[in-house]
């Protein structure tokens, strides 16, 4: 008898895995249906702006360009001013000595007036003073006119936009990657050198140098508009916090009064301190020995060699391109590495470099000249990121203002030399021995820098995150 079962085997294979049982059929999708797309959150990440902090890094960048200006001009104006109005050079470098001084003795004080009336406003006010100083220069002819103008209006007014500035910005709108941040705000030195020193050596040859004096003051007040506009205090004025920082934004601190009053008080807390002594006195010799001596004296003493002015402004420049490098990498290991070791580092290599400068200036560029430029101008301000490591590790909030007498050291020491290389020259015709006296001195930086006491437990507050 037929069985009325289906001929199809229902056991299952051996092999078979589970089998899923389907109720219904899904019905194909209508033609201006279309299927649900997946997220594409790697795109979203790209398109992601930056962070604000970065905007105002820039423009502090960009600020500190324009400060650094009217500072590539002193190398380029000793032979101009002694051949037009017969002052000696040790009379201009005191002048210059006078501005050097100033820039550094105003950071301080800088520093707590940002604390008091915020960082766009006393930026904006440096700016404007700056721009007088160096339009008033066109119109002098008495030494005296020269300290006024070149010396007391555009140091005060550099000096409020010096690397204070930078420290202040650093440690308010970051926590994150500080080092970095500070080695890339240093090199806005160096790039205004490099941008300005062609230009502006240019313009002294062909044009006479008060061509040049009006340049840099029409470029400090082009960045007036940018400063008004685009820099702020802190993250909490955009509503944010800094990067790397935990939790919301902090609130805003009220506005700290007796600027004056803060900074001799940091002074006098910071002074009791052997670590305090060992980084002033060390950083007294870096400013004696890039502002002061191959900043202000580099292309005169070139010069004396028989090398064309505008050749020796170039060298200088390149050492600005190299400059930037060496900074940013400088911070960059600052993250990393003790910043003592790399401190005595620098100033060993600095100190070596120097000794061989005598030897190697002529009437024309050759090699070693090029070696020197590479290797100085990586070592140029490569100081500034661990020097100001040290100083938060140091003094915590106050950091900023204690990096500011720092600095001042820096530049006492670097108007003290500009004042000695001026004379030298004029008494004993040749460059040769403060040559070698400052590659003697920053052999001594660099052991002040290898004896200064880390805090027990204290952790860099510029650490990667």
């Amino acid at each position: 008898m037929l069985s009325l079962e289906p001929l199809v085997r229902t056991d299952p294979l051996p092999d078979a895995g589970p089998v899923t049982q389907t109720t219904e059929l899904s019905e194909p999708p209508e033609q201006d249906e279309q299927p649900e797309q997946p997220a594409r959150p790697a795109r979203r990440a790209l398109l992601r702006l930056p962070h604000r902090a970065w905007t105002v890094a820039a423009i502090a960048f960009v600020t500190i360009i324009g400060a650094a200006g009217f500072a590539s001009l002193p190398g380029l104006l000793i032979d101009p001013l002694h051949e037009e109005f017969g002052w000696s050079r040790g009379t201009i470098g005191f002048a210059v000595s006078v501005n050097l001084a100033l820039y550094g003795l105003t950071a301080p004080f800088a520093a707590a007036l940002m604390d008091r009336f915020g960082i766009r406003k006393v930026v904006a006010a440096a700016l404007v003073v700056i721009a007088a100083g160096g339009g008033l220069t066109v119109f002098m002819s008495e030494p005296w006119q020269l300290i006024l103008c070149w010396g007391v209006l555009v140091g005060l007014g550099s000096g409020s936009m010096a690397l204070a500035f930078a420290a202040t910005v650093t440690n308010r709108w970051f926590v994150a990657r500080r080092g970095l941040v500070t080695g890339i705000l240093t090199a806005g030195g160096a790039s205004g050198q490099l941008i300005f020193l062609p230009l502006l050596s240019w313009i002294v040859e062909w044009h006479t140098w008060r061509p040049a004096a009006i340049t840099v003051s029409v470029a400090a007040l082009a960045i007036v508009p940018l400063v008004w506009l685009l820099l702020r205090d802190y993250p909490s004025d955009v509503g944010l916090a800094a990067p790397g920082a935990d939790g919301s934004p902090a609130p805003r601190p009220a506005p700290r009064r007796g600027a004056a009053r803060r900074a001799v008080k940091a002074l006098a807390s910071a002074s009791r301190t052997g670590s305090f002594w060992l980084l002033a006195g060390a950083f007294a010799i870096c400013g004696a020995s890039t502002n002061g001596l191959v900043k202000t004296h580099f292309v005169p003493a070139a010069h004396d060699h028989g090398m064309p002015v505008t050749a020796a402004a170039s060298l200088l420049a390149v050492i600005g391109v190299f400059d930037i490098v060496g900074t940013v990498a400088s911070g960059w290991f600052t993250d990393r590495f003790d910043a003592r070791r790399l401190l005595a580092v620098y100033y060993a290599l600095r100190g070596l470099s120097l000794m061989f400068l005598p030897i190697l200036l002529d009437d024309a560029v050759h090699p070693p000249m090029l070696f020197f430029i590479v290797f100085y101008g990586l070592d140029w301000v490569a100081t500034v990121p661990p020097t100001m490591a040290l100083c938060r590790e140091q003094y915590g909030e106050d950091s900023a203002i204690v990096f500011g007498w720092v600095l001042a050291s820096h530049q006492v020491g670097a108007g003290v030399v500009a004042f000695v290389g001026g004379a030298a020259r004029d008494a004993f015709g040749s460059y040769d021995l403060v040559w070698y006296g400052a590659g003697a001195l920053c052999a001594i930086a660099a052991l002040m820098s290898l004896v200064i006491q880390r805090v027990p437990g204290a952790k860099a507050a510029s650490a990667t995150v």
